[in-house]
C-alpha cells in the first residue's frame, strides 16, 4: 500500500516566503524543506505556532494536515521573534496559507458534480481528499459521514490499485531488462564485432538526441515526476497527461535528458493511460444515462469499500 502523504507548510525562521510540501515521513519533510528553502543540512523543524521541536516520527504522524513548520539551520534557534515573523507571514499571505484547504474543497466540488472525476484525478489529489477529516468532507458534500467513509475508502482503493499497477509494471520491466541483458551477452559472445558496432550506434544516437534546444510547456513538478517516478503516467492527472502528449517528442527528450525513443515510449504510455481513464468515464456516463433519468451517480449505490480478493 502506498504511504500516505501529509500536507505541510514550511518557511525559514526570518523569511516570510512559505511553501506547501507533501511528505509521508519526517525525514522526507526535512529533505524537501532543505530543497525548497535552499538550506543546507542538517536542519531542525519546529512548530511555527510555539517553537516545539519535531524530531519524533510518531509525533509527526499525529500532527494534523497543513501543520506549519519553521526550518532552523544548524546554528539557528527559534524565538518569539520567529512567532512575530510567522504572524506577519500569515497575515500577508492568507490566500497561500489557505490554498491547501481551498484545494480539497475544489476537489470535493468536482466529486459533488460527478463522482466519475475520481478516475481523472492525480494520486496527489486522491491523497488530499483521503486526508480531509470525514466530518468536514461530509459537510462540503452534503452527505452523511457513513457515505463519506465509503467514498474515502474507495479513493484509497483507487490509489492502491495505481500503486499495485506501478509495481507490476516495474516487475515486468525488470523481467524484460533481464531478457535483454541475457540476449546481449549471447550476442556479444557470438558476434563481438557486430555488438561493438551496435554499441557505438547507440552512443551516437543518444548524443544526437540531446542536442536539441527545444523546450516544453511542462512544469518543473511534472518533469520531476516523469524523471523520478516509476510508471509516472499513473501519478499524473488527466490535464498533465494531455500536456505530455502535446509536447514535441524531441523537446520532451531534451528536457528529460533522454533519447527520443524513450521519450516516445513515455508519451505512448501516457496516451494509453489517458485513453483508459476517458473510456472508464464514458462507460460510467453511459450507465448513468440508462438509470431511470438520474443525473448523478447515486451515492447510495456507490460500491462497497471492501475490496474483492
Amino acid at each position: 500500500m502506498a504511504a500516505r502523504l501529509k500536507q505541510c507548510v514550511v518557511r525559514r525562521r526570518d523569511g516570510p516566503e512559505q511553501h506547501g510540501v507533501a511528505a509521508s515521513c519526517l525525514r522526507e519533510l526535512r529533505d524537501k524543506a532543505c530543497g525548497v528553502l535552499a538550506i543546507d543540512k542538517p536542519i531542525t523543524l519546529v512548530l511555527a505556532e510555539d517553537g516545539t521541536i519535531v524530531d519524533d516520527e510518531d509525533y509527526f504522524l499525529c500532527l494534523p494536515p497543513n501543520t506549519k513548520f519553521v526550518a532552523l539551520a544548524k546554528d539557528e534557534k527559534w524565538s518569539s521573534k520567529s512567532l512575530d515573523s510567522g504572524t506577519s507571514w500569515l497575515s500577508e499571505s492568507v490566500d497561500e496559507v489557505d490554498s491547501a484547504a481551498e484545494k480539497w474543497k475544489q476537489l470535493a466540488r468536482q466529486l459533488k458534480d460527478d463522482l466519475s472525476n475520481i478516475i481523472l484525478m492525480s494520486e496527489e489529489d486522491l491523497q488530499v481528499l483521503i486526508d480531509v477529516p470525514r466530518s468536514e468532507l461530509a459537510e462540503e458534500l452534503a452527505q452523511s459521514e457513513t457515505k463519506v467513509q465509503v467514498l474515502q475508502d474507495t479513493l484509497q482503493q483507487v490509489l492502491d490499485r495505481r500503486e499495485e499497477e506501478r509495481q507490476s509494471r516495474q516487475l515486468l520491466e525488470l523481467y524484460l531488462e533481464a531478457l535483454k541483458t541475457e540476449d546481449s551477452i549471447l550476442s556479444k559472445a557470438a558476434e563481438p564485432e557486430a555488438a561493438a558496432r551496435k554499441e557505438m550506434d547507440v552512443v551516437d544516437t543518444g548524443t544526437s538526441s540531446t542536442d536539441t534546444s527545444a523546450t516544453t510547456a511542462l512544469s518543473d513538478q511534472v518533469l520531476t515526476a516523469l524523471k523520478e517516478k516509476p510508471a509516472p503516467e499513473l501519478c499524473l492527472d488527466s490535464q498533465d497527461l494531455e500536456l505530455v502528449l502535446k509536447a514535441d517528442t524531441a523537446a520532451l527528450a531534451s528536457a528529460l535528458g533522454w533519447d527520443k525513443q524513450k521519450a516516445g515510449a513515455l508519451q505512448s504510455a501516457c496516451d494509453q493511460e489517458l485513453s483508459k481513464r476517458l473510456q472508464q468515464v464514458q462507460t460510467l456516463h453511459s450507465l448513468r444515462s440508462t438509470s431511470k433519468g438520474k443525473k448523478t451517480l447515486p451515492w447510495g449505490d456507490w460500491p462497497s469499500a471492501k475490496r474483492r480478493k
